[in-house]
């Protein structure tokens, strides 16, 4: 099942601000709920997970980052994502392009296109749940990079070496259940 996504985000902060964290892969990938760079292989390809809860099932992706583009005269950068989880049940890859850029609303803003497919056991959720999960999750990885660009532009950002934040698991049942409402609000807004 495939799932493409196009989002945009307000930020406070100033277009080069927002860039210097789009192109350290690892700020980015700590932006994302869930999820870790376990190893650097070059400044071009990177290893990591990403742990999903489900319910009562939790769920552990392993798999590979690899940047095949980092623009800055557009400042953009173009990924592409694969993993696979520990059981062996399901897959996952995703293709993408985000970029900073000026905002006439906000001082700039983080605009996304991505093509996420999923294989397994997880594609069993279907596509309609698929997409607002992850707007879910998209809109909580661009509250986590307003976040750090918030603090790297208020001076917070120091030579002092910083405590790893904790990986949390993203909670699927919550993104399920706000999905469900999601639906039901829709459905009785086109009976209006």
């Amino acid at each position: 099942m495939k799932v493409t996504l196009n989002k945009v985000f307000p930020l406070d902060g100033s277009v080069e601000d927002a860039w210097q964290i789009l192109k350290d892969i690892e700020a980015v990938a700590g932006c994302m709920p869930g999820a870790e760079i376990t190893e650097k292989i070059d400044e071009h390809n990177y290893k990591g997970n990403v742990k999903v809860k489900i319910g009562p099932m939790n769920v552990a992706f392993n798999g590979d980052i690899a940047v095949q583009d980092i623009d800055a005269g557009e400042r953009q950068i173009h990924l592409i994502a694969k993993g696979q989880d520990s059981k062996g049940t399901s897959s996952a890859s995703m293709d993408l392009v985000a970029r900073v850029r000026e905002s006439e609303s906000s001082a700039s803003e983080l605009a996304g296109d991505a093509g996420v497919t999923v294989n397994g056991k997880l594609a069993n959720f279907g596509g309609r749940m698929m997409t607002q999960v992850s707007d879910q999750i998209l809109g909580q990885f661009a509250d986590n990079f307003s976040s750090k660009l918030a603090t790297s532009t208020a001076g917070g950002e120091s030579d002092e070496p910083v405590a790893k934040p904790e990986v949390k698991q993203i909670n699927g049942l919550k993104f399920a259940w706000n999905a469900l409402v999601g639906w039901i609000k829709s459905f009785f807004s086109r009976k209006a």
